[in-house]
């Protein structure tokens, strides 16, 4: 994505012969929406916003209050590279704002940058990198989605048994082409079932890369026959879809020295506040399938370098300044996850938070009696529903909007 003022975005959308501008946003569950407006309509939509109907897009407004606006942000512009070169159409993520200008409680891209903010204020920078998984399926004669992988390949697996590669490779060089540099791609556990990793960044940006990547990913699936699921578990019997968080916490000021303690006491809040989360970052009843099952958590526990933890400080980061959260699942709305598990964390610093002992059990395989002594996370959406809305934690960072669309 592009870094560009107003005036830039409008210059390059008039050089560039683009015809065509797409608004984007996100609704309270994550699911990119989008409208789409002539290139001349650009100028009004800086100055005076875009309206829409906010009444048809889940969890936002009934109809006696509808009207809503997009207002585009200009720095990150991107073109999309699949549509035609000539007349082509480029692409804003939004604000979103009311009819008086003021911003929308349940806008969770603005949600995302104003807990950015918050850190800032406390002289924090967190930096967050996400490993989203997703499944490969066939169509049929009909073009419809079938339950059927594209192979049957394992960890690891090259071709000719991986036949995702061309398309795997086909993605990267699609977000290549956005901006995004990916660092990694491989099968992963399940059948047809794959993994691309990029490069970390702020929250916010790496929120924006992810809607961004789950958009490139459809659209190359559907160019090869193909479809993509994000869903937590589509296969019954396989390895489901993660979305683990990587996050890093340092002082704003990268020229300070960031002290362990700082990090282990976020490392802290976020395993306070975890079960708490856990109708946000696993949002569907099907998530809780996953949850327990193929590496993915079920309990509050940490470890280093031991994948079957909640949390697991990877080995290749020798100052252990970095954690990655295995809980959550590839359907959840990336900005309220990075935005409440940075609030989580911050919580754990400004309450002096002190992790638990870590956990070099597998807990997925021992004894309940070892079990027992670690908090489990709920068990199904019905119990992380009740424990977020009974959650005071929730109750004080989430608006009230969201959390409504989360807990009823």
């Amino acid at each position: 994505m592009m870094n560009v003022s107003q005036r830039e975005a409008a210059e390059l959308i008039e050089s560039s012969d683009i015809k065509f501008v797409r608004l984007a946003f996100c609704d309270v569950f994550g699911v990119q929406k989008n409208i789409s407006v002539q290139a001349s309509e650009l100028e009004r939509a800086f100055l005076q916003g875009i309206a829409f109907d906010a009444s048809s897009i889940a969890g936002f407004r009934d109809p006696s209050h509808s009207d809503l606006f997009l207002f585009p942000d200009p720095e990150t512009m991107t073109l999309l590279p699949w549509r035609p070169s000539r007349g082509g159409v480029a692409r804003f993520f939004c604000e979103i704002r009311n009819p008086d200008g003021s911003p929308f409680s349940a806008d969770c891209r603005k949600f995302l940058a104003d807990t950015e903010q918050l850190l800032a204020e406390h002289d924090l920078r967190c930096d967050v990198g996400a490993e989203c998984e997703f499944y490969l399926f066939k169509l049929d004669e009909n073009g419809n989605p079938t339950d059927i992988p594209i192979d049957r390949a394992g960890y690891f697996d090259i071709a000719p048994a991986d036949c995702c590669e061309n398309v795997r490779r086909e993605i990267c060089q699609t977000l290549e082409a956005m901006g995004i540099q990916p660092e990694r791609s491989h099968h992963e556990q399940g059948p047809g079932q794959n993994e691309i990793d990029f490069r970390y960044s702020n929250a916010l940006s790496a929120a924006d890369n992810v809607v961004t990547f789950k958009q490139v990913v459809s659209t190359v699936a559907a160019r090869n026959g193909l479809w993509a699921s994000f869903s937590p578990k589509p296969i019954a019997g396989e390895a489901g879809n993660g979305f683990h968080i990587n996050c890093s916490i340092t002082h704003a000021d990268i020229r300070a020295t960031t002290d362990e303690s700082l990090f282990r006491s976020f490392m802290a809040g976020v395993l306070a506040h975890t079960p708490e989360m856990t109708a946000v970052l696993n949002p569907l009843a099907e998530s809780y399938a996953r949850l327990g099952m193929d590496k993915a958590p079920n309990r509050v526990s940490w470890s280093p370098s031991n994948r079957s933890q909640l949390i697991r400080i990877p080995a290749s980061d020798a100052s252990h300044q970095r954690m990655e959260l295995r809980s959550p699942d590839a359907s959840c709305n990336p900005y309220l996850a990075f935005a409440l598990v940075m609030r989580a964390g911050l919580d754990g610093i400004l309450s002096g938070m002190t992790p638990p002992p870590p956990c070099n059990e597998n807990l997925l395989l021992c004894s309940q009696k070892i079990k027992e002594q670690y908090r489990e996370l709920p068990s199904d959406l019905v119990a992380a529903r009740r424990l977020a809305a009974e959650s005071k934690f929730m109750q004080d960072v989430l608006p009230a909007h969201l959390l409504t669309a989360y807990t009823e």
